[in-house]
């Protein structure tokens, strides 16, 4: 049988430490091809912890630019990863947390037709400006995802209040 291809993605220290465990893991299955996209949010945070971890990327967006805005980092990083995942094929997509980086690749990956698995699904303040922009991010890649891994029944039950399917909500626990 074919391996699923999953394409994981993490660009900051925290999204590193908690996807970094599920990468490894996904990498030592036959049943995954596991590739790893890295848009580098946090450059030098994140390169220590794929040092730690033993992980070395194979798509390397590179994408911070100093005094860079949302909206410029938001843009650079669907260009980028246009680019990415039309080479990959990828069945599936998954992204950890409310960065922007999540949220630019969970639309990428929407708009590519590819399946999103959002770890970590389902934390909610109830005010779209606070954190900002993380609840705007963490709401609208709830819309672009397939598979909600929240990581309590807590989130899990903000979702279905949201009325997404059950049948899409996997209480995880935290991958760490």
């Amino acid at each position: 049988e074919t391996p699923m291809k999953v394409l994981t993605v993490f660009g900051t220290r925290p999204e590193a430490i908690k996807m970094a465990p599920v990468f490894k893991a996904l990498s030592q299955d036959p049943a995954f091809e596991a590739k790893l996209c890295v848009p580098a949010q946090h450059r030098q945070m994140l390169d220590q912890v794929l040092q730690v971890f033993g992980i070395t990327p194979d798509i390397d967006l590179d994408i911070m630019h100093p005094n860079q805005t949302l909206t410029g980092l938001t843009g650079r990083l669907l260009l980028k990863l246009e680019d990415a995942l039309s080479g990959l094929n990828a069945d599936a997509l998954l992204a950890q947390g409310d960065t922007t980086s999540v949220l630019a690749s969970a639309l990428a990956a929407f708009y590519m037709d590819i399946p999103v698995g959002h770890i970590e699904a389902g934390l909610r303040t109830g005010n779209i400006r606070n954190p900002f922009p993380e609840e705007m991010n963490r709401v609208v890649t709830s819309q672009l995802t397939r598979w909600h891994f929240a990581p309590t029944e807590f989130a899990a039950d903000k979702l279905r209040a949201e009325n997404y399917a059950e049948d899409s909500i996997i209480v995880t626990g935290n991958t760490v």
